[in-house]
This record gives structure tokens, C-alpha cells and sequence, in this order.
């Protein structure tokens, strides 16, 4: 699962993996319970980029970062873009990763 860190204008920080933010003194005691004051944002990945910026990324090179967390969001904000990132109180939907999703969701749209 993808987390996401926001700057306080609602702009992505940073994408990982790996737990962050990491609680360094929250963690301290117990590794097995998230501390009273954590929120983990998790990051679904839905994307809308203007023309002149997707005619642009594939110039740009991959990033370190994004070759260690293999996340391609992390050459966006690499090379000094922003992504702006929507909260949301309600859960994802079920990801499209495989044939059979995608031919669940074309059955879903054929009702």
C-alpha cells in the first residue's frame, strides 16, 4: 500500500511504501499500535495532468528515488513538479490491476 506525507498546502511531500511518517517516539514502545495522533494517508493514485506536462514527462529521467521505491510519482516531484493530492473521508474502489478487474468493471458499466 502507496502512503502519502502532505505539506500543508495539501501538496505531495513524499510517496512510499515504507511507513511514513515514521513516529519516532510513538513507535518507541510498541511497534504493533499506531500512535494516538497518526494518520496515514493512503494514496490511490488518480492522476489528471494538463497537455504540455505529459508531452513533457517522458523526457524527464528517472529518479533515484523512484528506482528504490519503483513509485513513477517520485520523478514528478523529483524534477520540481507539484501534485496536488485530495483528501477523502470514503474508502477506494477496487483497483483495476489484472484482466479479470478490468472485466469486472466492464461487466459493472454493461448494467
Amino acid at each position: 500500500v502507496v502512503k502519502v506525507v502532505l505539506d500543508k498546502q495539501g501538496k505531495a511531500l513524499y510517496f512510499s511504501r515504507a511507513t511514513i511518517p515514521w513516529h519516532r517516539d510513538g513507535f518507541a514502545q510498541d511497534r504493533t499500535q499506531l500512535p494516538e495522533a497518526y494518520q496515514p494517508l493512503r494514496h490511490i493514485g488518480l492522476y489528471a495532468y494538463r497537455n504540455d506536462f505529459l508531452q513533457n514527462y517522458p523526457k524527464l529521467a528517472i529518479s533515484p528515488l523512484e528506482q528504490i521505491e519503483a513509485l513513477e510519482q517520485l520523478r514528478v516531484l523529483w524534477h520540481g513538479y507539484a501534485i496536488a493530492v485530495h483528501v477523502t473521508d470514503s474508502s477506494p474502489a477496487a483497483g483495476v490491476d489484472t484482466a479479470e478487474d478490468l472485466e469486472r468493471v466492464r461487466a459493472f458499466f454493461r448494467k
